[in-house]
């Protein structure tokens, strides 16, 4: 037999017990977006964390990525206006740029005796 062949007529029961919430996903969306955490946006939805992460743990996670989608436009805004903090700030993310100067030892010092614990 190469498979089962549904019976006509007869509709699909669903399985499991039936939820008693429906949640707005545009809301766990835009709650994620702004960088609510789990317990947070479960105490707003008035449902447990492992609830709210079990079943909508993509819609959180797309609000998340969103919102860091805007804020790293709005970064590059305010660098592009001049804000010289987020230049450098952004400097230092993007392009590995720092601040430290590194010092290169010309005349090691010889005959030098350091003492540990000092």
């Amino acid at each position: 037999m190469p498979g089962k062949k549904k019976k006509p007529g007869r509709p699909k029961k669903p399985v499991g017990r039936p939820k008693k919430y429906n949640l707005d996903t545009n809301k766990v969306e835009e709650l994620a977006g702004y960088g609510c955490t789990d317990t947070e946006m479960a105490s707003f939805f008035d449902i447990s964390r492992t609830t709210l992460e079990r079943n909508y743990g993509q819609f959180i996670t797309k609000g998340r990525e969103e919102g860091k989608t805007r804020l790293r436009k709005l970064q590059w805004k305010s660098a592009e206006k001049g804000n010289v903090v987020m230049l450098i700030w952004l400097g230092k993310q993007v392009l590995g740029q720092t601040d430290r100067k590194e010092v290169e030892m010309i005349n090691p010092i010889d005959n030098v005796e350091f003492i540990d614990g000092l």
